[in-house]
């Protein structure tokens, strides 16, 4: 009988794990509408061949002792009608079961991924795969004769389940730990009474320890968080934005700024049109992922991603307009993603990690861990937002996709851009029903003369009825 493989989570993926929640499922959301109705045994069929592709989709999330690890399995995916509310659970520690699904609704093919697995660019990888495989079936007039090279996506999938973190910064990181920081855990240690003390204590050990002792020596600031009711069955509540992408990128480029800094200086003027608390000097803070494949190349499908946090202080004495938000972005984004600057910081969560003294730690008062330091991270954001860039398909299947877009679950407010095309969606994703502040968000665009077309999801007890009607 064959050995099954298995790898050990990379070292964005933990967190994810201990994060989770029933409304933080930490499951995103692929999609491409096509041009015609989905014919879901063809979909079966691109989704068989893609499958066999990507060894890293074949695996389920097994827990040890000291760690959680994927271990490859023998199970095939199925097409199934979505059914589901957008980003529901996939992970579940009782059941053996793969970590993505497709889905399809009509013209709509969905692709959903839990986060441990794969990050955005993985995942679209694979999607983009899926809807040239899908479209290869459905529209070539004899696909027996059609030479799939001529539509594949030139993308090596060889490594796709190596880990890059692991290779770029493991010995680096481990050269790179410091004395103090190596007492510190020594002492706390053997200091601990009770898994709940120990666990607050090395959180706290563990922000520090993320150049958050630089944050406690300036001035505290207060960070503004956005609060609501919560969605019914802890759905996402999801308003999907459709609009050219040409013209968001000549405002963003009149600023000097890219896409990704325009949009969310909107965003924070918009919090701040509608929370008057912002106005008087609290600050807003917004978490981005920076996609580390193009700093350092890596073939791999899973997570190999970072995190910045950018931030604007309204200032009660001064005057602030779109531009100067543009400005303080731009040069925070610029200093976090430094050559220097990232590869400190990355070596030192690779320390971490394979430092011996947190090695030993066993699985579960790791995770209480980790829950600690996702708090506390939490407290430190208003909102969150992720751009996937332009999705680029051979030509001839490229003419059957109207639009791609991009969403996640939610714990907190937050915006998901992807292009396609001429076309840019945003999807806006909440944890609570009101809508105000993605009101407020359209209005600005459309007061900068974007034309932008709304969607939205059902996620109180009058748009069920409706829909059951």
């Amino acid at each position: 009988m064959k050995r099954k493989t298995w790898v050990r989570l990379d070292n964005a993926s933990n967190i994810f794990l201990a994060a989770m929640t029933d409304f933080d499922t930490k499951v995103f959301r692929l999609s491409a509408a096509m041009e015609d109705p989905v014919d879901p045994e063809l979909l079966q069929q691109a989704l068989d061949n893609t499958f066999e592709s990507y060894v890293l989709y074949h695996s389920v999330l097994r827990r040890g002792i000291f760690w959680y690890y994927l271990e490859e399995s023998d199970f095939k995916p199925k097409v199934t009608l979505d059914e589901q509310t957008p980003c529901a659970q996939l992970y579940h520690y009782d059941r053996k079961e793969l970590l993505f699904r497709v889905v399809y609704y009509r013209n709509r093919i969905h692709l959903e991924v839990f986060h441990a697995l794969s990050d955005g660019t993985g995942a679209l990888w694979f999607f983009e795969d899926l809807i040239s495989e899908y479209g290869f079936l459905r529209y070539a007039d004899n696909p027996s004769e059609w030479n799939k090279e001529s539509y594949r996506l030139k993308r090596p999938i060889e490594n796709t389940n190596a880990d890059s973190f692991i290779h770029y910064f493991r010995h680096k990181g481990q050269r790179n730990y410091t004395e103090a920081t190596q007492s510190a855990i020594r002492k706390l240690t053997g200091a601990s009474k009770t898994v709940g003390k120990f666990a607050l204590r090395y959180g706290k050990i563990a922000l520090q320890y993320e150049n958050y002792t630089q944050q406690k020596k300036e001035k505290k600031k207060k960070v503004y968080q956005i609060k609501g009711k919560r969605t019914i069955d802890n759905r996402t509540h999801v308003v999907e934005l459709n609009m050219p992408v040409q013209h968001l990128l000549t405002l963003a480029h009149e600023q000097n700024a890219s896409l990704t800094i325009y949009l969310i200086a909107l965003f924070i003027e918009a919090i701040r049109k509608t929370n008057p608390a912002v106005q008087k000097g609290m600050t807003i803070a917004v978490s981005v992922p920076v996609n580390l494949r193009q700093f350092y190349y890596s073939d791999s499908a899973r997570n190999f991603f970072s995190t910045t946090r950018l931030e604007y202080t309204y200032d009660p004495e001064e005057k602030t307009n779109l531009a100067v938000i543009c400005k303080t972005l731009k040069e925070q984004l610029q200093q976090q993603l430094n050559p220097v600057s990232l590869e400190q910081r990355l070596n030192k969560l690779i320390a971490y990690e394979f430092n011996p003294f947190t090695r030993v730690i066993i699985r579960p008062i790791k995770d209480v861990i980790l829950k600690v330091i996702n708090y506390f991270n939490n407290r430190n954001l208003t909102f969150a937002m992720s751009n996937l860039g332009s999705v680029k398909l051979p030509k001839s299947i490229d003419e059957q996709v109207h639009q791609f877009y991009f969403q996640t679950s939610a714990v907190r407010p937050q915006f998901c851009v992807i292009s396609h095309g001429e076309h840019l969606s945003i999807c806006l994703n909440s944890p609570f029903v009101e809508t105000t502040l993605y009101k407020q968000f359209v209005r600005d665009l459309t007061a900068l003369g974007v034309p932008v077309t709304i969607a939205a999801n059902k996620i109180n007890d009058t748009d069920m009825r409706s829909e059951e009607a």
